[in-house]
């Protein structure tokens, strides 16, 4: 019966997975389907703007040579008109004179005969006829503005849409996922000497496969990419994938998209957990500072085992009333001089890292892990169920890793960042200078039970840096630590 439970609620899942593999390809369907309406109703608005673009460059282009062709007829009609009156008005004074010379040849009395002679020698001597060019000034040929649009209309015969570059290729094989950087490696299925760049969309999913069309952030896009790769670096990984398309482009148009890719960027995403801090601690998301304006006015010092010998000194509270139950929860999670605040993510399995910066003024904290049983009134570091390394900064400098009560002085620098690595399955908790990767400390135990992050604060603040791969520089550092570390044997007694 158990068995068959087990089948059929596996036969559930399956089916269950299948319908929503079925209903995201029916929502890409439908926004594909409304795309091609909205993209067509766009190419045909800009098809009918190149056309009426080349019809008003045709308009101007006729306008011209009309205009042309008239100066022309205008310039030659002028000269011809102008030619012609010289002519009719040679030709009317030529024929005057021709009736006078005519006339002349009936004269008898000599000497008026030899007047006359004299006289139309000198009127023919003196005639516009014989000074007139008898060859027209221009032609009435006008082939030199004749045109032959032949070739222009084969060229208008061969328009075309645009040449539009093919999808490229995304090789999962050549992309990389390491120290909170994505490198994207893409290649086009034929060589295309036209692609002038490319352009990368990606966007963060939780949904492995195909990406979805419901309930998924924007793309993100990066224009310009000139190679057939690109790396985004300094990423926080707080989701699980990450998709990513690729577009080639030529001078005038972007070709379709490369079909998607799903790459992995799980990382350890946490906050810190206000509902549980100790009352002198303010805590928002990823940061937490002392308030000494935070407690409820407790006059009692809180005596016990526990808070002898602490490196941690006791402040002078103020009595001020208890912060709203809405946003302090249950506040006596960690009271007395535990001023602890833990992340609200447990650490169940795997390699995991987050860093921890300190304000520059802040007097003592903790860094460190621990089980979800650590006491109302522990530090961290003083019992066997936290790990942690400590910096002091009032009265006097100490640095140190401490766990059970024991501690062993760390004779490094304190860094301005803290890399905190955790090997649950390996039982191993390493702290590193998150800038320089220089190991710090390792603890190797064997962690009986879930941890979670844990921090103290006093007289100052820390700010967390999650959703972190753990580093390559701090993978290989792994390889070679043993034999270069401490342990949680080596660790001193505090004197009690």
């Amino acid at each position: 019966m158990d068995s068959q439970k087990e089948a059929l609620q596996r036969i559930i899942s399956t089916l269950a997975n299948k319908n929503d593999e079925i209903q995201n390809f029916i929502d890409t369907l439908n926004q594909t389907l409304k795309g091609v309406q909205e993209n067509s109703s766009n190419v045909l608005s800009e098809l009918d703007e190149e056309f009426d673009s080349l019809y008003s460059i045709l308009d101007d282009v006729k306008e011209s040579m009309i205009s042309s062709i008239k100066q022309e007829q205008a310039r030659k009609s002028q000269e011809l008109q102008s030619q012609l009156s010289q002519c009719n008005s040679a030709l009317e004074n030529s024929e005057e004179l021709l009736e006078f010379a005519t006339r002349s040849l009936d004269i008898k009395e000599a000497e008026e005969f030899s007047k006359a002679a004299r006289q139309i020698k000198d009127r023919v001597t003196m005639a516009s006829a014989f000074r007139l060019s008898l060859k027209p000034k221009v032609s009435d040929n006008m082939t030199h503005l004749m045109v032959d649009f032949s070739q222009e209309r084969q060229m208008l015969q061969t328009l075309k849409f645009l040449p539009v570059p093919k999808a490229p290729e995304i090789d999962p094989v050549e992309c990389l996922v390491a120290d909170n950087s994505v490198t994207v490696a893409w290649r086009m299925p034929e060589e295309d000497n036209k692609i002038d760049h490319f352009i990368l969309e990606y966007r963060k999913t939780n949904f492995d496969g195909l990406p979805r069309v419901k309930d998924e952030r924007c793309w993100e896009i990066i224009d310009n990419i000139k190679g057939t790769e690109y790396t985004l670096p300094g990423l926080r990984f707080d989701s699980k994938y990450m998709n990513f398309r690729v577009r080639a482009c030529n001078k005038a148009v972007a070709g379709e998209c490369s079909d998607p890719v799903t790459l992995e960027t799980k990382a350890l995403n946490f906050s810190l957990d206000n509902s549980s801090s100790h009352l002198n601690l303010r805590v928002e998301d990823t940061c937490v500072e002392w308030d000494p304006t935070g407690g409820k006015g407790q006059e009692t010092k809180i005596k016990g085992k526990e808070n002898k010998g602490s490196g941690t000194p006791s402040p002078k509270r103020t009595s001020v009333g208890s912060r709203p139950p809405a946003v302090r929860g249950s506040r006596d999670r960690f009271t007395g001089e535990s001023y602890t605040v833990l992340g609200d993510t447990t650490i169940e399995s795997g390699q995991h890292y987050w860093e921890v910066k300190a304000q520059k003024d802040c007097k003592s904290y903790s860094v460190g892990v621990a089980y979800k049983t650590l006491g109302k009134f522990d530090q961290l570091g003083k019992t066997n169920t936290s790990w942690c390394i400590h910096v002091n900064n009032w009265l006097q400098n100490t640095f140190v890793a401490k766990h059970n009560n024991k501690v062993k002085a760390l004779d490094v620098p304190v860094p301005e960042r803290i890399g905190v690595f955790c090997d649950f399955d390996g039982g191993q908790l390493s702290f590193y200078d998150a800038n320089s990767k220089q190991l710090l400390y390792s603890f190797k135990t064997k962690f009986a039970q879930p941890v979670l992050p844990g921090f103290m604060v006093w007289c100052g603040g820390l700010s967390l840096s999650t959703g972190m791969q753990v580093p390559s520089a701090v993978r290989t550092l792994q390889k070679s630590e043993n034999g270069m570390t401490g342990s949680s044997s080596s660790l001193n007694i505090v004197t009690q």
